[in-house]
């Protein structure tokens, strides 16, 4: 066999491992996939990347390992964010891949039909696979948004008015359990007045409450680990900042949507929302002279 230029050796090695990678994680999620046509389609998938690595390694005459960190990195992010999650997460890393393929093309054609292969794979998966996940993602927006802003700013404002941490954490979990349970009884109601025959509305009830309660309880851990106040609302906004990145960089994936502009959007509320009660904690402390 003719010998490879090695600059072309080497992309074609790395077109090989990603080859290997992608069949073990489909191969691994479709063990995770109820619905018999999805579990068919991801093991053909599987399959075809299987075919592809063998055709590069016509080529570079060597086997090679697959890169376990990203097969156990998507997997683990199917487990958590789900499936449709953990594939467009893969998705958006094929533009770097594709990039590679057509450089090799220049010298190799049958990369462009693996190009096509992929871009057919990658349509059909993220058109038939869908999850509870993404179908609530409003329901559980609508919890994250409350929950951040009105409790940052309820424990900025109480942080400075009552100067206890363990009664800021009090009074913050009593306030957080009504209105979470007040949350998800208005997303009920919201979403029984637009559909009374909606078979969702229970559960995206629950969802918008449970995601509620969940940020609460983060919100108000440094109160009861800590004891100084200042500090433990310095970890809370924090702990606000690192929900925002998470949740917004999940959306973003999901939704095909742009992170700066949302994770910028997101924070600077909650943010200034905390910086204003804050003050008005320092008005009413000093108004009513507070001493606790």
């Amino acid at each position: 066999m003719k010998s490879i230029d090695p600059t072309l050796l080497k992309r074609i090695i790395k077109a090989q491992r990603k080859e290997k990678s992608e069949h073990l994680v489909y191969g691994k999620l479709a063990f995770k996939v109820k619905d018999q046509k999805n579990q068919e389609i991801l093991r053909s998938i599987s399959k075809d990347e299987l075919k592809h690595y063998h055709l590069w390694k016509n080529h570079t005459l060597q086997d090679v390992s697959p890169s376990w960190f990203w097969v156990y990195w998507y997997y683990f992010m199917a487990l958590i964010f789900g499936i449709t999650f953990a594939l467009k997460l893969m998705e958006r890393g094929e533009k770097n891949a594709q990039k590679n393929y057509q450089e090799i093309a220049k010298y190799l054609p049958e990369a462009k039909i693996m190009l096509k292969d992929e871009d057919k794979h990658e349509h059909q998966l993220l058109a038939l696979l869908e999850e509870d996940k993404l179908k609530y993602v409003g329901s559980i927006v609508l919890g994250l948004n409350d929950a951040l802003v009105e409790l940052t700013g309820a424990l900025a404002g109480l942080t400075l008015a009552l100067n206890n941490a363990k009664i800021v954490a009090v009074t913050g979990l009593i306030t957080g359990i009504a209105a979470s349970l007040s949350m998800a009884a208005s997303e009920f109601q919201s979403r029984r007045a637009d559909d009374p025959h909606a078979k969702d509305t229970l559960r995206a009830s629950l969802y918008t409450g449970a995601t509620y309660l969940i940020t609460v309880i983060l919100l108000i851990l440094p109160y009861l680990l800590l004891s100084n106040v200042l500090l433990s609302l310095i970890c809370t906004l924090i702990i606000a900042v690192l929900i925002i990145m998470m949740f917004t960089f999940y959306t973003s994936v999901a939704q095909d949507l742009k992170f700066g502009k949302r994770f910028l959007e997101m924070a600077s509320i909650s943010l200034g929302v905390a910086a204003i009660t804050f003050g008005i904690g320092y008005v009413v402390k000093l108004v009513w002279n507070i001493q606790v």
